[in-house]
Order: C-alpha cells, then sequence, then structure tokens
C-alpha cells in the first residue's frame, strides 16, 4: 500500500509539473531570459470578487486616487484609458506597457505608437498605495484596468464590470508595440485588419475608436494625415473639413511632433461629439477619416452620433471583452512590486 501511495504522489507531482511547465520555467524578458513562471495555463477564469479577502481595499484605494488625479487635471482621464487599450494589445493585458526600457532593449513605451504616452507615474503613485496595504497581491496588469473603467465612468462615460485576476507580464520590446498597435495612418481595411487579430468585429473596431471623444495628442500621430496623406509627401488629407485642416496645421507645423491637440472639443467629457466631428469632416487622426470610407463604418459613426444611441452600451462590451486579450492567470507570471520592473 505505501509503494502504491508514494508511486502515485510521485505521479501526481510529475504530471503537476507537466502542467505548469515546472521542467522549464524560463520566460523571455526583453532580450534576457529570466526564471519565472511558465506560459498561460488555460482554465483560469477572472472574477470581480478575486481580491474580495486578499485585498478588500484594492478597488477602494483606486477609486480614491483617480479622483485625485482628475481633480488635478481631468484631461488623465483619455490618457489612463489608453494605458489599458496600449497594454492590452501588445502581448496581452499584461502591465508590459508600464516596464522601463533598459541599456540592453527598449521597451514598449518608448516605441512609435506610444509617443509620449501618459499616466505611468499615476499607475505607479496608485501602485505604491495599494503595496502599503497588500504588499504583493493585487497586479499591475488589474490596476491599469480598473483606473481606465473608473477614469472614464467619473468623466461621463458608461460603467463596465472589472474582471481581475490578472498576471504580470516579463517581455516588453518596442518592436511589439510598433507591429500590433494601430499607425495613425490605417485605412479602413487595415483598421479591420488589426482590430480582427484580437478578436474584434469592424463595428467594435469603430465603436472602440469612440474613446478619441476623451484626451489630447501629440502631433505625432497627427502629421501623416496633414503632411503625407496615403504617402504623398505635403498632401493633407482631403476629406478633412479645410478650415478644420488649417487649424490643425497651424496647431502641428510640419515635423513638429510635441504640440499637443484636443481629441475633440468636449475633451474631458466622454460623449458622442466624436462621431458628429468624424461625420463633419474633424477627425485628428487620419484612422479617424477613414471610419467613414467604408458603408458598415459611416453607418456606426452616424448611429453612435445620435441621441439614445447604443454608443455607450457597446463601448462597454468591447472594453470588458478587450480585458480578457491574451491573459496571463493562474501561476503565469507574476505581481510586480513596482510596475516599470520586474521583481
Amino acid at each position: 500500500m505505501a509503494t502504491t501511495r508514494g508511486t502515485c504522489s510521485i505521479l501526481l507531482v510529475l504530471s503537476s509539473l507537466v502542467m505548469y511547465g515546472g521542467f522549464c520555467d524560463c520566460y523571455e524578458y526583453g532580450d534576457f531570459v529570466t526564471n519565472s513562471t511558465p506560459p498561460p495555463v488555460s482554465g483560469f477564469a477572472l472574477f470581480e470578487s478575486y481580491y474580495n479577502y486578499s485585498c478588500p481595499q484594492a478597488a477602494s484605494i483606486v477609486n480614491d486616487l483617480v479622483d485625485k488625479i482628475l481633480a488635478a487635471d481631468l484631461n488623465m482621464a483619455g490618457g489612463l484609458q489608453r494605458l489599458h487599450f496600449h497594454d492590452c494589445w501588445v502581448n496581452g493585458c499584461d502591465g508590459s506597457v508600464l516596464l522601463n526600457s533598459t541599456s540592453h532593449f527598449v521597451a514598449e513605451r518608448d516605441g512609435f505608437t506610444n509617443f509620449m504616452i501618459r499616466g505611468i507615474p499615476e499607475i505607479d503613485e496608485i501602485k505604491a498605495a495599494i503595496e502599503d496595504v497588500c504588499p504583493g497581491v493585487v497586479s499591475c496588469a488589474d490596476i491599469l484596468a480598473l483606473v481606465a473603467r473608473d477614469a472614464t465612468y467619473k468623466v461621463g462615460g458608461p460603467w463596465w464590470p472589472v474582471l481581475l485576476g490578472r498576471r504580470d507580464g516579463f517581455v516588453s520590446l518596442a518592436r511589439n508595440a510598433d507591429t500590433n498597435l494601430p499607425f495613425p495612418n490605417l485605412n479602413f481595411d487595415e483598421l479591420v485588419q488589426n482590430f480582427a487579430a484580437k478578436g474584434f468585429s469592424p463595428r467594435e473596431m469603430v465603436i472602440l475608436s469612440g474613446s478619441h471623444t476623451i484626451g489630447r495628442s501629440h502631433c505625432n500621430g497627427i502629421q501623416p494625415q496633414l503632411y503625407n496623406f496615403s504617402g504623398i509627401d505635403d498632401l493633407t488629407n482631403p476629406a478633412l473639413d479645410p478650415t478644420f485642416a488649417a487649424g490643425l496645421r497651424q496647431q502641428c507645423p510640419k515635423g513638429n511632433k510635441e504640440n499637443i491637440v484636443d481629441m475633440d472639443p468636449t475633451k474631458n467629457v466622454f460623449d458622442d461629439l466624436y462621431f458628429k466631428e468624424v461625420l463633419a469632416g474633424k477627425g485628428v487622426f487620419s484612422t479617424d477619416s477613414a471610419l467613414i470610407t467604408n458603408p458598415l463604418g459611416l453607418q456606426v459613426v452616424t448611429e453612435s452620433s445620435t441621441p439614445g444611441s447604443t454608443f455607450f452600451q457597446e463601448f462597454a462590451d468591447a472594453m470588458v471583452k478587450m480585458g480578457n486579450i491574451e491573459l496571463l492567470t493562474g501561476t503565469s507570471g507574476e505581481v510586480r512590486k513596482h510596475c516599470q520592473f520586474i521583481n
């Protein structure tokens, strides 16, 4: 009997090692290989009450600090919301957008598509506050998801349930950001392909573009629409309203990357004005203008610009879906102590 029990125990240990990758716990971090946990294991679900016992204060800490951040600068809502998108679109929702570059590799946050990205110090502040009461429990990836929802809601946007239990990743490379995030000069078909690669429909792509109703942009992403439309030097997008285009050129002289442009006239309010502006030829990015070059895109933009539309509900549903892209859960990844560095 003892021999049988011993054999069974060994088999159980061996099977768990195979299931959880115990024979090889190496995982790439940038250009390095570091000892850590294995790739994702299926079957670990996210749920809202994930921290109810291990860190019940987490959601209230996030809520209070988002209040503080927005009281200082209401326009930060757009930056905080987009951090979650820029995180999930590259390697999944794993907090990789927060990791620092080193002398050996360039991290996501320093890629072209993340030019002067905002909100990382604010996430650090929230993480530090949570670590003070629940050290090593709440992941940076989950903080990003909570902050995006709270920031959106506090400027008039929809509320959605944030499912929790994500783990933080180890890979952060600028080249991954620039090959996954949509460039600001994509046409409609290219946008559809980019979003389809993450499991989103053309309609969901247009709905998520509505996030451009809050926040601001640097001229870096606007230059192609003004001075190199369709790859033609000095050509401005002919779909732009001429007066609007002239104003954009004043704000973003050729070659200027750092000047700031509001996303729409109600930059601090999540509303449907973005879609009205797109219909009027006043989309800040080339990708905004591209939405109405396709019949389906035009239909969704028109519907979403109308009072009483389903835009808010569809946006909330799409954000929940986005928060589930390529997750690290269970024993995969880690819970970082500081969001800009692996443990």
